[in-house]
């Protein structure tokens, strides 16, 4: 698939990164799986039916035919019209879903989808070279098993398509650590912290230009580890954007691979069920060593993996160095300790409105909203106990193209109803669940 001539958003990046995952023999300790395509219906648990129809039908050669769609559902310019875009948005929605799944049932405590993680995408928009949004629809579908989602984003920009869909719910949590100020898309301003029943579960740290990987460490460390034992979240979504290393094309921060995979090793220390998705990341030759490393990392080889890169079959784009580890910049950092401490402390007093265990109910109104929701993990109803239990079926990893073996806003007008769950039978699932061991896997 190719956004056309000229575009920094290149998804031939996640076939390298795949192609570098496998010569490195990372893929030995996944489990790859190919989920099922989802269905266009299934895209509308949050995005319009308009807009779906819509990125069903354009193509390029019917463009002209939709000037007034084109303009309504922003697509044209950063989110160009291509052969293959829905089929496409298809694949990387459907590793992202399939993922949560696998979650689900028990059968990964990690899942990679680097091909996903397009958190910009509005309920009726593109927006920032994503057309579907992934992120939020790979938590809806943790939500039917989880009281409590995590969303984390590492990303550059500010992941305000997530943030925008769980605005108003207490159900879902987003983080976000992005760059401010006359940088796209403008929003994660630090006083942006939900509305009504979601009011202090969305956390900003705006950022300046030039954060190393010091920096971002004594900030991210902190306010994660403090909303893991206020908020409790029963999985975790973590948006890994590469656009935040060091020499990024359209970036503007200096984190090394080992800065930015420190916040992956972070939440991974953590362990609750965990899906880990790509985004950014516009310097082609960078964005497969990022993740591949991180991969290697939710492995527990971070300390072991090789500097050297094998031969493979994209081995001339990493020239000169073949290096997998590249050296950041002299870039100023333009974020003072006194301004990091400052809003770190700012963010932590919102943390402390935080109530332990919030449980207020999301009701969607959407696709399939009168039912118990079957999604690709099956759920079976105890008609006797009148409580909804989920099979244990096993864990999950994706990265985007193939599959490996494992280690590993929402408003009531866009959402599945998510039925709650009994007490007595989450606490169960959770003993249960702390004594299993499990692996990681990666979705393709």
């Amino acid at each position: 698939y190719h956004y056309g001539q000229g575009h920094p958003m290149k998804p031939h990046r996640v076939r390298m990164t795949h192609n570098l995952v496998v010569n490195y023999g990372l893929y030995r300790k996944m489990e790859m799986f190919r989920p099922r395509l989802i269905s266009p219906t299934a895209m509308t648990r949050f995005h319009s039916d308009d807009y779906i129809n819509f990125l069903k039908t354009i193509t390029p050669d019917n463009m002209q035919d939709y000037v007034r769609q084109l303009q309504r559902f922003n697509v044209g310019e950063d989110c160009p019209v291509f052969d293959g875009l829905f089929e496409f948005c298809q694949l990387y929605t459907s590793g992202s879903i399939g993922g949560s799944a696998r979650l689900n049932e028990g059968r990964a405590d990690v899942v990679i989808n680097w091909a996903g993680g397009l958190h910009h995408a509005k309920k009726a928009e593109a927006s920032g070279f994503c057309y579907v949004n992934d992120c939020v629809l790979a938590i809806l579908e943790l939500l039917k098993c989880h009281q409590r989602v995590l969303y984390i984003d590492i990303d550059i920009h500010h992941g305000d398509g997530v943030e925008e869909a769980f605005y108003t719910t207490n159900r879902v949590m987003t983080v976000s650590f992005h760059k401010f100020g006359e940088y796209f898309p403008g929003t994660g301003d630090v006083l942006d912290c939900g509305y009504a029943e979601g009011k202090n579960y969305a956390i900003n740290f705006p950022l300046n230009d030039g954060m190393d990987d010091d920096s971002f460490r004594s900030i991210f460390r902190p306010v994660i580890q403090s909303i893991m034992e206020r908020y409790a979240p029963g999985a975790v979504v973590l948006q890994c954007g590469a656009d935040s290393l060091s020499g990024d094309r359209l970036g503007c921060f200096n984190l090394s691979l080992k800065g930015h995979a420190d916040c992956v090793d972070f939440v991974r220390s953590f362990n609750v069920p965990l899906l880990v998705l790509g985004g950014g990341g516009y310097t082609l030759r960078n964005v497969p060593r990022c993740w591949t490393y991180e991969t290697a990392v939710l492995l527990g080889e971070g300390d072991t993996i090789k500097d050297a890169l094998p031969y493979n079959d994209y081995f001339e784009y990493f020239g000169p160095d073949y290096r997998l580890h590249l050296p950041v910049s002299n870039m100023e950092n333009l974020n003072s300790r006194e301004y990091l401490d400052r809003t770190k402390v700012q963010l932590l007093e919102i943390l402390r409105e935080v109530e332990p265990v919030p449980g207020t109910q999301i009701s969607t109104g959407g696709v399939e909203s009168n039912m118990a929701p079957r999604g690709i993990g099956d759920i079976i109803n105890d008609s006797e106990s009148g409580i909804t239990r989920k099979l244990n079926v096993g864990v999950g990893i994706m990265a985007g193209g193939m599959v490996s073996k494992p280690t590993i806003g929402i408003d009531s007008n866009m959402m599945m109803e998510i039925e709650e769950f009994d007490d007595n039978t989450n606490a169960k699932e959770r003993e249960n669940t702390g004594k299993k061991e499990h692996g990681s896997e990666m979705v393709s």
